[in-house]
Order: C-alpha cells, then structure tokens, then sequence
C-alpha cells in the first residue's frame, strides 16, 4: 500500500488548530478512506490577523512523559499558508514517518512509536510573506504495557475478494464503548477508486467496514490500521499494527437463491450465466431469506450435528462429509453439494436449512466463487439475524451508518458543471 509520507504539508493552514490528540480522546470521525474522509473533529481557530506567523505544538506537551505509543502530534498555527511536522527519535536520530490527517486535525506516525522512549517534534509554519516560524517538544512514551488485545482482520494480504467483502477486525479482548471512537479514529481505509465507506461496530470485540454500494469491480484496497498503544481504558492497550493490500475481483459475481422457485442463479456482470435447482431448509429447519456474503468456501468439510447441541444419533443427528461447502451463516447456512436430495431439488425442501445443490453444481460454482461474492436468498418465510454471519448488507445504509461510534457525515455533493 502506499506509505505515509513525511513533512505532509497542509494548504491553507491560517490559524489552524489540531484538536485533542492522544488517541484516549473521543474525536468525531465517520472513516478513512482514499475518497470520503469525512473528518469532523479538530481544525478549529482559522483566523488571519495579517500579524507574524506562529507554530506551536498543543500535544504531546513539553516534557511529558508516559506518553502513549499511538500519540499524534497535535498544533496551533497562525497566519501560516502552509506547516509541515517532523519527528525524531532523541537518541538515534532517526525520523519517523508519517502523514497529516486529511482535515488537518493533527500528524499521525505511520506506525505505533516505540515504547520507552524519548522523541522530539517540530512544527514548521511558512506564512504568505514567506517567513517561517518553529514549534518544538521533546516527550517520552511509556513503557510497554502487560495488557493487551489482539486484533485480526479477515482479509490476506494481496488476496482477492468478491464485491460484497466487508472488512472485518476482531479484538481478543472487549472494546468498552467509551474507547471505541478513539479506535475507530485509528482506522484507515483507502479505496481505488475512491468509493465512501463507513465502520459499523457489530460487537465489543469485531468492527466492520462497507462501501455505500458494493465494491467497484477491480477496485485495490488498503487498510492502515493502528491500533498498536491506543489506550482501551482500565490499563488495557492495543497490541499491534494492520497493514494489509488486497484487491476485489475483476467481475460482478451474484448469486440469488429463491425459494419460492427452488432454485439458485448465479449472474456475471449483470447476465444470467446458470440457473440450477436448489433444496432449502424444510419447515422445522428453515433457511435464512437475507443479504449475505460467501465467507468461507472449501472442496470439502465434515458437518456435524453435535456442534449444533444434536446428538450425531439422535432424532435429526448427522455426521457426514459434505463437498463444495460455501459458508454464509455462523449457524451453519451454507450452499453445497447434496446427492442424497438430487430427486428433490427444485421440487421440494429437505434440508437441514442449507441450499442443496447436485454435486456438478456444486463444483462448477465454487470454482469461480470468491469469498465477498453476494448471496441474497428470499422467500424462506424466516429472516436472517443482524450478525449471523457478515449481514452488512442486511441493513441498508442509512441504518448501516447507526453503528458507527463516530457520527456520520454524508460526503459534501459535487458541483455541478456551470453551462458554457
């Protein structure tokens, strides 16, 4: 992915303020990402009194010390035109990369800093009459803390998914509410091409990521997570730093199961490429209708009833390897090959509520399935559950938008062309 840059240089910087900074601070902020980051917090002052131009750093303060390994360098211009923010390591020398936040809020290190140790930071402004002036700190982050949470993405780096992927991180440890907007804040998403997004909390310990509508097909995507020293509260801390690239698929596969036809479709940029018919889950074990993504897909899988709470002997017990599974529900929804109910499909619901399909089916769609591709499956007569599986597009986006722990600000409309 593309780094963060050093000495970013802000336009227009005349009596810019960069808000709170310290990551433990609740900041507003919808996303980041390469189109639409609509930042609301910080930015505050811009005022020009024609007077000498000023730098000043608000944060970290002077000396300070215990200061978090995710600190971002907060400051205060004046009459400036532009600034630019360097940071050193004291001992070595050595300059740590970084980048403005789009809404000039404050400088943020492309990586967590070390911890125990002593860093100085300058802020440069260069005002209209092109004099310059400096602001300058030296601080010292704390030490390494001995509790942490983990965190984990369900994407691979340079890996490939369907259009409806969401980004997924999960925490080994619960995020309390009160810290999740300053993680959130932390959380970098870049789009190309640009395409607004948005991050939905769907629990203490996992936060997704969607686009407005899906994915662009080809679209490269980067995620910059820093999470690594972010205080969580109660002497809990971030442990480490996401960096993943991965890329959505060159085109639009879908996949449409209905039950009132039993049968399942699969289009391709928009044309039906085969339809084939399907056995859902029967009237005591009925399929989900909903919006779902495959997450999962393998050539085979053992399923078992007893991770379920049914006895592989009892009443509607099982034990048995199944072929071409493709998950779509933590409960246990998939589509896959089912030779035992081929008389069946497209006449009649048999299954313990996945999709069956004929085994040559079966094989044919997972070889050109991806994890991300969209399945919507309707008319089952139960609907699927918020957070059984990723239903990110079970919601549509105006309740999507609800789970942020930061506000969301829609993105500002494009002018229109002026007539000629």
């Amino acid at each position: 992915m593309g780094t963060m840059r050093p000495h970013a240089t802000t336009p227009s910087l005349a009596g810019r303020t960069a808000a709170a900074v310290l990551v433990g601070a609740v900041l507003a902020l919808s996303a980041c990402s390469s189109s639409s980051s609509h930042w609301n917090g910080g930015g505050g002052g811009n005022t020009n009194d024609g007077g000498k131009v000023t730098a000043t750093i608000s944060a970290p303060a002077d000396g300070a010390t215990d200061v978090p390994a995710a600190a971002e360098i907060a400051f205060h211009t004046k009459n400036a035109k532009n600034a630019s923010v360097e940071v050193k390591n004291a001992s070595s020398g050595a300059q740590v990369d970084g980048t403005m936040r789009p809404d000039g809020s404050a400088w943020v290190p492309a990586q967590a800093l070390r911890y125990a140790m002593k860093y100085t930071a300058k802020v440069t402004a260069t005002g209209n009459d092109g004099t310059t002036a400096t602001g300058t700190v030296t601080f010292t982050t704390m030490a390494e803390p001995g509790n942490t949470s983990h965190m984990i993405s369900n994407m691979g780096d340079n890996q490939l998914y369907g259009i409806g992927a969401p980004i997924v991180l999960t925490f080994t440890k619960s995020i309390p509410e009160a810290a999740r907007a300053a993680v959130q804040r932390r959380l970098f998403v870049q789009s190309t091409p640009a395409q607004e997004g948005v991050w939905n909390w769907f629990s203490d310990k996992e936060v997704h990521y969607r686009p407005h509508e899906y994915w662009q097909v080809g679209t490269k995507i980067a995620i910059h997570a820093l999470f690594r020293g972010v205080p969580l509260g109660n002497g809990l801390y971030g442990d480490d730093d996401l960096d993943i690239d991965a890329s959505i698929v060159p085109s639009a596969l879908r996949i449409d199961i209905d039950d009132a036809t039993k049968t399942l479709t699969v289009t391709q940029d928009g044309k039906v490429i085969k339809t084939v018919p399907a056995s859902l889950g029967k009237a005591t074990t009925p399929s989900s209708s909903g919006n779902m993504v495959i997450m999962t897909r393998a050539e085979q899988e053992i399923f078992d009833s007893s991770t379920n709470g049914i006895p592989v002997n009892g009443p509607g017990g099982y034990r048995e390897t199944v072929y071409y599974p493709l998950r779509l529900t933590w409960d246990g929804q998939y589509i896959h090959a089912a030779p035992w109910s081929v008389g069946q499909q497209g006449r009649f619901d048999v299954s313990h509520g996945c999709t069956n399909i004929a085994p040559d089916a079966a094989k044919w769609l997972y070889g050109i399935v991806h994890i991300g591709d969209p399945v919507t499956v309707k008319n089952t007569g139960s609907q699927l559950q918020w957070g059984n599986g990723w239903s990110d597009w079970d919601h549509d986006w105006n309740e999507y938008v609800k789970g942020s722990a930061i506000p969301y600000t829609p993105p500002a409309p494009t002018p229109a062309p002026s007539a000629s």
